[in-house]
């Protein structure tokens, strides 16, 4: 009988061992989640609502949002909510604003060097290579360099987004010469202001919102902005039929993330991380989707609103990389823009080589399987 009793109390203590053993397992697999109140941080963007650019910084802020869990929350906000597109970078530094999402080369006015970082040389043979430098080539520590040291900005930054090769842009009658830019009126930002100058246009820096409106005044003969899906939805065939693709003034291209350095390094360190991660995750959803986007609406322009799509003669391309070489040994005098410059050759000679060299051209491929007469 003593033993029956202590079989089943044996029994009993087991069963009561395991039970509190699996509470405490239930306990260890439930993630802590942070009780504290949301931060909510205005976020705004330098594109018009409308745009699809507007779109991929929500995309960003989507991710944010979702992977925070309550911690933290982006209110994205368009263009001109707060402050206009060109003047987020001070907002942000001041803190009138947390954050923002733009491109480096809106800032070229505070030092030229900034448009290196996204709208460099058309060294890079795409905007993934120049990520790679970024990243993996000392791009970011020169980007802190700059803003940190240099400028002082209080902001902290990140490239993301890569832009396919940016048309030459849009114009009443068809760019057929070099002579043709000379006195030209035209639309770009950043260094493609220099390269322009330098082949005898006369450049106005306008931002997205701006450019359209103007084109249609007639204050501008010709404009670029970037990609077809926001070429359209901003207007551009309702101005002007013809669009000149293919361009090295802006061969690659990517977006800034912008925040407010005190709120940034304020944030837990696990929240600073879902910020720099979701950058990353939303860089790729981006070159995926362009794919899609960019693809549909070049079709559709040419099929329903009579855009005549024309490549860029071989003489301007040239013209544009002699202007290129006149506008980097220039703005080499300053030590840190050559700091930059000498970084980013190092990083194209040796990738941009690996890749020429190593994959089978594209075009051949492409032709074989859909260039073909069946």
């Amino acid at each position: 009988m003593t033993e029956n009793i202590s079989r089943g109390a044996g029994r009993r203590g087991l069963l009561k061992a395991a039970a509190v053993g699996a509470a405490g397992t239930a306990v260890l697999a439930t993630p802590t989640v942070s009780r504290a109140q949301t931060v909510n941080l205005r976020f705004q963007s330098t594109w018009p609502q409308r745009d699809i650019f507007h779109e991929f910084a929500n995309d960003f802020v989507t991710r944010v949002n979702a992977m925070a869990g309550g911690r933290v929350r982006l209110e994205l906000l368009p263009a001109g909510a707060v402050v206009g597109a060109f003047q987020l970078l001070d907002a942000v530094s001041a803190g009138t604003l947390d954050g923002g999402h733009g491109v480096s080369a809106y800032w070229f006015g505070k030092n030229k060097a900034f448009s290196l970082f996204g709208t460099p040389p058309a060294w890079f043979g795409n905007a993934h290579e120049y990520l790679g430098w970024f990243y993996y080539g000392g791009g970011e520590a020169l980007y802190n360099e700059l803003t940190r040291d240099i400028l002082r900005v209080n902001v902290v930054g990140f490239q993301t987004g890569p832009m396919p090769t940016q048309p030459l842009g849009w114009f009443k009658n068809p760019i057929t010469s070099v002579d043709q830019l000379r006195g030209l009126r035209y639309r770009t930002v950043g260094l493609a202001t220099d390269l322009f100058n330098a082949m005898g246009a006369a450049v106005t820096a306008l931002p997205g919102g701006e450019i359209v409106p103007a084109l249609e005044r007639g204050v501008i003969d010709g404009a670029e902005f970037n990609n077809p899906s926001s070429d359209r939805i901003l207007g551009f065939p309702d101005v002007a039929k013809n669009y000149m693709i293919q361009s090295f003034h802006q061969n690659t291209e990517t977006f800034e993330i912008l925040f407010n350095r005190p709120r940034y390094e304020g944030l837990p360190a696990e929240v600073q991380a879902i910020i720099r991660h979701a950058s990353e995750a939303a860089s790729s959803d981006m070159s995926w989707k362009q794919q899609d986007r960019y693809s549909r609406d070049l079709i559709e322009m040419t099929q329903t609103q009579g855009v005549q799509v024309r490549p860029t003669p071989r003489p301007i391309l040239d013209a544009q990389l002699r202007a290129w070489d006149q506008v980097i040994s220039n703005l080499e005098s300053d030590p840190f823009f050559k700091k930059v410059t000498d970084s980013q050759r190092a990083w194209c000679r040796r990738v941009g080589n690996f890749y020429l060299r190593y994959q089978a051209p594209a075009a051949i491929s492409f032709t074989h399987f859909f260039a073909r007469q069946n």
